[in-house]
């Protein structure tokens, strides 16, 4: 039995022989079921070049690929029940989102989503985890989530409702993960600090056909919050293991380790103005490859229902192994597996990028809780006299385009 699957039997466990010793099963039962929520929220946007490359492809961008097509980005179905006592301190909840739209593509778990739907619209469960809490350690206690995971480092989320911008930066798309099935935890130290630690079986990997490789990877890290009289909070995770494929490298890939370092952190200023910035490096032993990038987003909240964003990055991909596109619909999914695939990279790099926006969010009520309007506007260019962009014939592009996203 693995070690996730100890820790939910145990926790369930404990819960029931607390209930045995004298806690009344129907008064758990419907206190646990009571605050069940169901959610939905659509997301679809367009983002044109302003080079109209011959390839469609907006190179270097995973969630809005294709230049001047409008795009069905995500329809997402979202089940949660929060965590809540079952006896003896312990604590159970379960969080489950289907997905399905373009960003699927990208955010594909192989072996689990990646055969669903081939199309450019595909299908995959976003996260699916059992929720814990456990009384161990500490006063305040160990949470986890066990099962399909959303990768818990870096700034930018998938969700569009908890992210300022359409497109995603570099460091995002190529150099923190994604999706993960495994275990995470939280150690609460204090009420400011939380260790954090886990272990998967890779970015966007799962088990059998869908493992690339032998060998699991895991993170350790830190998390502050509330800092400074409540301005500062900030994360940093490690992350360590392999995570090229076998089929791409041969049996070495199984030693050959990725090692992800990422902080990042946010200080509010007041409720109208924050700032928030990531630094990431990343070196992988297989590829012989390394990224580095500083990343820094400034928000003024000019209106409860107006915001101003503003993300400036300097990434640079030190062989061109990492800023990648893909031509194809299961592109993405076939280069996790070292399978052959049509793709457009780039030499080494360092890009540089500049993007503005205002996020719009009227109340409009009955039933909606979410309107959001994000008009974009992105400025890319290579720093070293490459051309990466539109099919490698120029060193800057203009990216502009519009998402909008409605919530139930």
């Amino acid at each position: 039995m693995g070690l996730g699957l100890r820790v939910v039997f145990a926790v369930l466990l404990a819960g029931a022989q607390a209930r045995a010793a004298g806690t009344q099963d129907k008064a758990w039962t419907d206190q646990w079921f009571s605050d069940v929520s169901f959610g939905a929220q659509i997301e679809g946007g367009v983002m044109g070049s302003s080079s109209h490359p011959a390839n469609n492809l907006n190179f270097g961008q995973l969630l809005s690929p294709y230049a001047d097509q409008a795009t069905l980005n995500q329809l997402t179905f979202t089940f949660t029940k929060p965590v809540d006592p079952i006896g003896g301190g312990y604590g159970l909840g379960m969080n489950l989102r289907m997905l399905y739209g373009s960003d699927a593509r990208s955010y594909t778990i192989a072996g689990v989503s990646d055969r669903w739907i081939n199309g450019r619209y595909q299908a995959m469960p976003a996260f699916a985890n059992v929720a814990l809490h456990m009384p161990w350690f500490t006063s305040r206690g160990l949470d986890g989530q066990i099962g399909i995971l959303t990768s818990p480092m870096g700034v930018e989320t998938l969700d569009p409702s908890t992210r300022a911008f359409y497109t995603l930066a570099y460091t995002t798309e190529y150099s923190t993960p994604f999706e993960h099935v495994g275990g995470m935890f939280q150690l609460h130290l204090d009420r400011h600090f939380d260790l954090q630690f886990g272990a998967d079986t890779g970015n966007q990997t799962s088990f059998g056909r869908g493992d690339n490789n032998d060998r699991p990877a895991g993170y350790l890290g830190v998390t502050g919050n509330d800092l400074a009289d409540g301005h500062l909070s900030f994360t940093y995770l490690l992350r360590v293991g392999p995570e090229d494929a076998v089929r791409a490298l041969g049996p070495r890939a199984n030693g050959a380790m990725r090692y992800w370092n990422d902080l990042n952190g946010t200080w509010t200023f007041s409720k109208k103005w924050s700032v928030t910035a990531e630094v990431n490096q990343l070196h992988d032993e297989g590829l012989r490859a390394d990224t580095w990038s500083a990343v820094v987003w400034g928000g003024w909240h000019m209106h409860p229902n107006l915001t101003v964003n503003a993300r400036a990055e300097l990434y640079r991909d030190n062989t061109g192994s990492f800023v990648t596109s893909f031509a194809e619909n299961e592109g993405y999914a076939q280069a996790l597996l070292g399978n052959p695939t049509r793709s457009v990279s780039a030499p080494a790099t360092t890009y540089g990028a500049l993007t503005l926006n205002t996020v719009w969010r009227p109340e409009v009520g009955h039933h909606i809780k979410l309107l959001q309007f994000r008009p974009e506007l992105r400025f890319d260019r290579s720093l070293n006299g490459t051309r990466p962009f539109d099919d490698q014939h120029h060193m800057g592009r203009i990216l502009f385009g519009a998402d909008m996203t409605l919530g139930f």
